[in-house]
This record gives C-alpha cells, sequence and structure tokens, in this order.
C-alpha cells in the first residue's frame, strides 16, 4: 500500500468522471428524475470562497446518493454574471467587462471542476449569453403585453457611489447592499414590475411546498401583508382628499393631525393656497438629500412644517386638524401620507409635543398626556362616540362597517412589499427590449429582433446625473420604430442582476433551445425543482422574484407548475477562525485552493460537512481540518485489512445495518456531520474487530462516497469491487438489525434509579432479576426488605417495589 496521494488520485477520477460524462442528466422520461439545485455564483475576480463549498457540496451529497438510488439526476450549474461588481472592476482596472467576466468564469470553472464536484457541465449557462438573455427579454416583454411592466415618474433610491438607481431591496439602513455608500433620494423615470399583483398568490403559494420554517416567515414578513382600511381625509372647502392606509380604524376619534410626505403630489396641486410654499419647497429639498433609514428612524429628533392655508377635517369627528411635511413619511411607503394618533403611537407623540398639538385617548390606559400608550392590542374605546365601550376586536369592523355605509373609507387589504424597481443605469446588463417613437409613443421590440445585445464600446463608466451610459451612444440608441418605421431611441437602462436569476432553472432544463426558453415536455419531467439549497440572504428577493416569475409565466401557460422550487433550504455561514464573518480587512479569509492543495479536495468537502450543525453558523478551525484528513487516511490504511468475503461478519452485522440506516436519514436531514461522526465511530469498530470483509468495507465505501468521492472510487478499485463505485447500488439496511439485542436497563427500587444492568432486549422478568441482584448498588436497597411488587417491561423499564 502505497501512502494516499491526493493530487494523483483527485484528478485521475475527474479525468474518468469528465472522459466518461458520468454525470450527464438525460432526457429520459420514463426514469424517476430528482432535479437539485443550488445558486449559481457570480463569478467574481476572487474565485470561490468556502462559502461556496459549503453551500454546493450539500447538495452534491444528496445527487450522488440520487444517482445510486437509481434516479436520473439533474445537477447543474451556471454563472449569474451581469452586475455591478464585475463593471465596478472592469472600470478600475480599464478592462472590458465581457473580458473580465470570461476570466471569471474560467476560473471559476476550473474551481469547480477541482473540488470535483459531479455537475452535468454540458448545461453550463451564462446569463451573459446571448442565447441565454434573449429568453429574459422575451419574459419582459410578456410581462409588458400583460400589463405588469411598466414606466412610471417617481422618486428613486439612487446610489452615490455606484450612480445608480436602487430599488427598495437593495439597500438597508440607507446604506447600498453592494458598496456601503449613502442611497439619496432621485426624481427620475423608472421601469417597474408589478409584483404586488402576484403578492396574495406568493403568500398562498407557500402552503404547497417544502421550505424551512425560517424562510417562510422570512417571505411572509417581506411580503407584510395586512388587513385594514383606506380612509378619505377631505381637504377642507375643496374636492381634494388625502388617502390614508390604517389597520387601526378604531382609533379615528384619536386623530389630531395629518403628516404627508414632502414629494406629496397635493402640495403641487394646492401650491397656490398653501402661504408658506417657500418654506415646504426648503424643507423637501433637505428632506430629499436624506438617506431614507435617516428619514423613518424612529430614534431621532422629528422635524417637520405645518402646511399653512390648507387644512383636513376628520371624517368622523368632523373637527378640522392640521396637515404637516414632514420627512418622516414617504411616498414609497402606503399612500405617502398618515393620520396621526399620538396618544398611542410613539413617534406621533413625540411630534405632537414637539409641535403642541392635542392628544385625545381613545383606548383607556395609561397617561397619555406623559407617554404614548402603546399596549392597545385589547382594551376598551373611550373618546369615541359610538364605539365607546366596546373591546377593540369588536371597534374595528364596527368603525369599518361606518366607513363603508357613509362612503369614506373601505376595508382594503394592503401589502409592505413594493413594485420592483426593474432598471439600472449601468452598461454591463441586459438592455431593456423597448424603443420610444415620437408618434407611436412606448413600442416593445419585435420578438424576431431579440436579443437586443449591447454595443461593443471602451468607455462604459456611470454618469452622475442618474443616466446609463448608454445613453451616450448616439449609434446605438438612434434606431428605427418597429411600428411605423420612423425614427426611435432605445431605452437606455439595463435590467438589474436580478432579473437572469428569477429564472435560470428552467433553463437548465433545456439550455441549448434556440426556439423556445424551454421545451414544454423536458420542463413537465424535470419541473419543479425537487431540491433548492442557497444561502439565507437570498430568501426574500431572489426567491421572491424568480417565484413571481414562474407564477406569471404559468398564468400565460409558458410553464407546467405553479411554483418553481419544491424544497428550499439554506445553509448557515462559515465563519473565520475568530468566529467573525471573513473578510479579507480582517485577515481571516480561508481560500479553497490552499486547502486542496494541502490536503486535496475528498478532506476539504469532508470537513466542510463536518464543521457543524448545516443551517448554523460554523468557524473555521484548523485542528477540525486536519482531524478530518486524519480520518481519509485512515480510510485508506483500511484496505490491508480486507479479507475476501462478500458477506457481512458476525461482529460487525449490527454495526454495519445502523450505520447504513443512521447515515441514509442523516443526509437527507442535512445532518452531514451526524453522519459522518457515524462513519468514523464504524471505523473504530473495524479497527477494533482486525479485519473487515470486502462486503463492510464496500459498504462502508458508498456510504462516504458522496462526501469523499476521490479516495472511494479509488479503495474501490483497489479491492476489486465491480465497474464503479459511482455506478453502485446505495446500501440498505435491514430494519430488525439495527435494533440492539443488549440494552443497558435502568432499574428502579420503589421508583427512584439505584443502578443500571446490560439485558438482552427480549429477556424475561427472572432473568432481570438475577441481573439486578448481582448488581452491589441495586442489591443493597433490596437486602433485609420484602418485595412486595415487580413491574417489569422487556427493553423498557424494571421497577422493584420494597417494605
Amino acid at each position: 500500500m502505497e501512502r494516499y496521494n491526493h493530487e494523483k488520485v483527485e484528478k485521475k477520477w475527474q479525468q474518468i468522471w469528465e472522459d466518461t460524462n458520468a454525470f450527464k442528466a438525460e432526457d429520459n422520461f420514463d426514469k424517476p428524475k430528482f432535479y437539485g439545485l443550488v445558486e449559481f455564483p457570480y463569478p467574481s475576480g476572487v474565485g470561490l470562497h468556502v462559502g461556496h463549498v459549503r453551500a454546493y457540496t450539500s447538495l452534491e451529497v444528496i445527487a450522488r446518493k440520487r444517482r445510486m438510488q437509481g434516479y436520473n439526476v439533474l445537477f447543474p450549474i451556471g454563472f449569474d454574471a451581469y452586475g455591478l461588481p464585475t463593471e465596478n472592476y472592469a472600470i478600475k482596472t480599464g478592462q472590458h467587462p465581457r473580458k473580465v467576466t470570461d476570466r471569471n468564469i474560467e476560473v471559476f470553472t476550473q474551481q469547480l471542476k477541482s473540488i470535483g464536484y459531479s455537475f452535468d457541465w454540458d448545461r453550463v449557462i451564462d446569463t451573459t449569453d446571448p442565447d441565454y438573455f434573449k429568453w429574459t427579454q422575451w419574459i419582459f416583454l410578456q410581462m409588458y403585453k400583460h400589463g405588469l411592466a411598466y414606466k412610471d415618474h417617481t422618486y428613486v433610491n439612487f446610489c452615490t457611489h455606484c450612480k445608480v438607481v436602487l430599488s427598495n431591496e437593495d439597500f438597508r439602513d440607507g446604506k447600498c447592499d453592494r458598496c456601503g455608500s449613502d442611497v439619496i433620494q432621485m426624481e427620475k423615470d423608472v421601469w417597474f414590475l408589478k409584483i404586488r399583483d402576484y403578492a396574495e398568490k406568493l403568500l398562498k403559494g407557500l402552503d404547497d411546498v417544502d421550505y424551512l420554517p425560517r424562510i417562510k416567515t422570512e417571505q411572509k414578513n417581506w411580503i407584510g401583508k395586512s388587513i385594514g382600511a383606506e380612509i378619505d381625509f377631505k381637504i377642507k372647502d375643496h374636492e381634494e382628499k388625502l388617502k390614508v392606509f390604517t389597520t387601526r380604524a378604531d382609533t379615528l376619534f384619536g386623530v389630531t393631525f395629518m403628516v404627508i410626505a414632502p414629494e406629496h403630489p397635493i402640495i403641487e396641486k394646492l401650491s397656490s393656497e398653501i402661504l408658506n410654499m417657500d418654506e415646504i419647497l426648503d424643507y423637501k429639498k433637505e428632506a430629499q438629500h436624506k438617506t431614507e433609514f435617516e428619514r423613518v428612524q424612529l430614534v431621532k429628533d422629528k422635524t417637520g412644517v405645518k402646511i399653512n392655508g390648507i387644512t383636513a377635517i376628520n371624517p368622523v369627528s368632523g373637527k378640522e386638524i392640521p396637515i404637516f411635511v414632514a420627512d418622516y413619511v414617504m411616498m414609497g411607503y402606503g399612500t405617502g401620507a398618515i393620520m396621526a394618533v399620538p396618544a398611542h403611537d410613539t413617534r406621533d407623540w413625540d411630534f405632537a409635543k414637539k409641535f403642541d398639538l392635542p392628544i385625545i385617548e381613545v383606548i383607556s390606559g395609561g397617561n397619555v398626556q406623559e407617554e404614548a400608550f402603546t399596549d392597545v392590542s385589547s382594551g376598551t374605546l373611550v373618546n369615541s362616540d359610538f364605539l365607546n365601550g366596546l373591546e377593540v376586536k369588536e371597534a374595528i369592523p364596527t368603525m369599518i362597517q361606518y366607513l363603508e355605509e357613509h362612503h369614506i373609507g373601505k376595508k382594503t387589504i394592503n401589502y409592505k412589499m413594493k413594485n420592483w424597481a426593474f432598471n439600472r443605469q449601468r452598461y454591463w446588463g441586459e438592455p431593456i427590449p423597448i424603443v420610444y417613437c415620437e408618434h407611436c409613443g412606448t413600442v416593445p421590440v419585435p420578438e424576431k429582433d431579440l436579443p437586443v445585445e449591447l454595443p461593443k464600446v471602451t468607455h462604459y463608466e456611470p454618469t452622475d446625473t442618474g443616466e446609463s451610459p448608454l445613453a451616450d451612444i448616439p449609434e446605438w440608441v438612434n434606431t428605427t420604430c418597429p411600428v411605423c418605421g420612423g425614427p426611435a431611441k432605445r431605452e437606455t437602462d439595463t435590467m438589474p442582476q436580478w432579473a437572469g436569476s428569477s429564472w435560470y432553472f428552467l433553463r437548465y432544463t433545456d439550455p441549448h433551445n434556440t426556439e423556445a426558453l424551454a421545451d414544454m415536455d423536458k420542463m413537465k419531467y424535470w419541473l419543479p425543482v425537487d431540491w433548492y439549497n442557497g444561502g439565507m440572504e437570498h430568501v426574500t428577493r431572489h426567491l421572491l422574484y424568480s417565484r413571481f416569475w414562474h407564477q406569471f409565466l404559468y398564468d400565460i401557460g409558458a410553464v407546467p407548475t405553479k411554483e418553481p422550487y419544491k424544497k428550499r433550504t439554506a445553509q448557515g455561514l462559515i465563519l473565520g477562525s475568530d468566529g467573525e464573518k471573513m473578510s479579507k480587512s480582517k485577515g481571516n479569509v480561508v481560500n479553497p485552493n490552499d486547502i486542496i492543495n494541502e490536503y486535496g479536495a475528498d478532506a476539504l468537502r469532508t470537513y466542510i460537512m463536518f464543521i457543524g450543525d448545516y443551517e448554523k453558523p460554523a468557524p473555521w478551525s484548523e485542528n477540525g481540518l486536519k482531524g478530518c484528513n486524519r480520518f481519509l487516511e485512515r480510510v485508506w490504511r483500511l484496505q490491508d485489512s480486507v479479507i475476501d468475503k462478500n458477506v457481512y461478519s458476525d461482529a460487525l452485522e449490527g454495526d454495519m445495518h445502523k450505520t447504513i440506516k443512521k447515515v441514509s436519514e442523516d443526509y437527507e436531514a442535512m445532518k452531514y456531520n451526524t453522519a459522518i461522526a457515524a462513519l468514523m465511530s464504524l471505523l473504530n469498530r473495524f479497527t477494533e474487530v482486525g479485519t473487515v470483509t470486502k462486503a463492510e468495507f464496500g459498504d462502508f465505501l458508498k456510504l462516504l462516497y458522496p462526501v469523499a468521492p476521490h479516495m472511494t472510487e479509488e479503495l474501490w478499485e483497489i479491492i476489486g469491487q465491480p465497474g464503479m463505485l459511482h455506478q453502485a447500488s446505495w446500501p440498505t439496511f435491514d430494519e430488525e438489525k439495527t435494533i440492539d439485542n443488549i440494552i443497558e436497563m435502568a432499574v428502579q427500587i420503589n421508583g427512584k434509579v439505584r443502578g443500571k444492568i446490560q439485558i438482552a432486549i427480549d429477556a424475561d422478568q427472572e432473568t432481570a432479576h438475577n441481573m439486578a441482584l448481582q448488581n452491589d448498588n441495586i442489591n443493597k436497597f433490596i437486602q433485609n426488605k420484602q418485595i412486595v411488587k415487580e413491574i417489569y417491561r422487556p427493553g423498557k423499564i424494571y421497577n422493584i417495589v420494597v417494605k
């Protein structure tokens, strides 16, 4: 036996797998299928990190196991290659994004192959390939034709560093997700997709899928369904109204003022009657230079300007109330106007105190003049006319009924999720297939003219105005109208990076189709995705976007299933050895290439799966990695202990069946760490016994193979098993043989455990009695006492009652 040479063995088997197309998915509709999906990577310049390895190895284990179980497995990979990071890197280095992307994909491909992943490399997709994004553009056109894509003039979130418009989902706490820079408000014409029209379908669809509970919760919270009422507040002496949405219509009698966003259109409509218009415009200008986080955070001094010249009327009390402009109200949320109930809302209470406004208690409890009483999920209504004395749960529907009867409001369902801002003012993205004609207006590019490709340029730097750099390329912008043939201009904004990843799972089923996004029969066979694994950071935006696109495509008959993914799981982060998130600045980044070079891919894969609970964060440990490497070295050395018998030995038969059961079940439950621990325990038993039969070692290799495929393939060949290991069948177990014949049973004396005995699981009471008497500790509680009763259930309980 030679010492294990991971470099030689891994290269050998990777070449064999590639030469034989070992993991090619066949469109064999008669065979049971399994479609396992991992989130395709963004091919950055830094290459793969260990987080990728943890995300991909989990379903790699399942995919290899499924093939051995007789399934036709589709386990594909591709590259989500449009977007800001590549473009920013290209600008920084003076290279074209196409060149940067091609090189990064080449690096990622080499790394993925070096880890030994069983991807079907014939189905690779690249979102920047015209043959791919042609269909991304096609889907956009279908949405446009069905009224789900529209352009609107609005205030947008503009990243001052990336120089790009962001959707509400692309930044948090006023900072860009991509670069961390401030996000400001800017007026612009923006493309939107009406994802809100699918809010209810997206919620109901969660009832039909197997997602982790925390993933379903994230989806529901992001959609943010709330049931309440839309209420009209009339402007005094005008036909104009301010519409608000509230979940607490029962508190209407406590409304003492209104607050509207500085951008609310009513300001412009009634500008001639507003006496302090200059002051309001100055305030509006200041608000637009604040980030969203600065505007809406609760812990800050409230600012605002009272509008002089117009007031509103409380629709139930008839009282005249002032209207304020304040930056904590935003047009992108709700209606851009709120009714303020300072007695029962902390933010409204702070505002009322600052501007000396009335505070009217409408739900009893607390001293509302001293602080807001916000524990109002229950309680009794006061100072509320016809609601007085009602409990909250009765008052809400009573008020809504009153509003509807008097035509001043109606029951309404609202969603926190906003329509999807669907464009970027950058070069490196899918062109939006729209042209503008002076005579015909907005015109979709004919499907026969897809794809609309990017112009080949040397300069693609973003502009400071929020306009796409494509707008400065007249030879590309200027075109002809497909309707009238007259002069027209192309849309110069490109699609966001989320576009290409919103349907990529469909393309894997038929990646080379030139006539459709995928063949319907192939989609009927492969869909839905049986198991989709990825990061928790993508279970809101990406998961919602892709479910939205899929449900739309289902509605127009383009795909055969309502939901794209049957099951969705997520892995925890791998932290640095210091317990902190890995980052270059902290110097705690682990490079997979370094691990593979020193220890081999199998050691990396084994440790990544052994590192801890798969769904939870886990710190990197060099000692843990070395421990897994020592385990594999022991497995390698075991070949010298194999005896040529194709049956289990009496000494190991029970261990084999129990281990097969545990590993099989733990893999499916994503308990990879305990599955590997069980294999380590079985290896220890092999060592105790001293020899291992060919059948035992062969099945051990099958169990370890999905985690460490290179070494196990080599050992399978060395011990002379037929064929190649990846072609073998998954081992099975006999349930009866997984049950221990000898168990440890507690013996109770008068209900208290006084000792334990080792006994056959089906032993009779007399045997148990005799064994108990041989235990000194148990016996001393029985001596010189009368046994009154014995309660004995084989394998479960033995209680001796004495007096």
